[in-house]
């Protein structure tokens, strides 16, 4: 192997361990849901999943798991609770 490549993976392996590296604006993903599957989309700071109960709420419990998953690489606004005022933070660290 490459001196080269060797140092890339190393360099890998550091960066993998500081998430916070990484920002993500943009992603989607397949959510195996205990029912159904799901898309879920991160665009602009804003989420939507095509679930029922997030186009009540506009949150659901598929983004919620996301943004507790990645949430080193989000930005402020991407990390907040959607939904009505009384879905707050406290709301959500009360519940977990």
């Amino acid at each position: 192997m490459h001196s080269d490549l060797i140092g890339k993976i190393e360099k890998a392996k550091r960066y993998a361990q500081e998430p916070e590296r990484v920002a993500l604006d943009t992603l989607t993903a397949h959510f195996r849901g205990g029912s159904s599957d799901h898309v879920i989309t991160l665009h602009e700071d804003h989420w939507a999943c095509d679930c029922n109960f997030f186009k009540t709420w506009h949150t659901c419990s598929h983004v919620m798991a996301v943004q507790r998953m990645l949430a080193p690489m989000l930005s402020v606004q991407a990390k907040k609770p959607a939904g009505p005022d009384y879905v707050s933070e406290e709301l959500l660290q009360a519940a977990g």
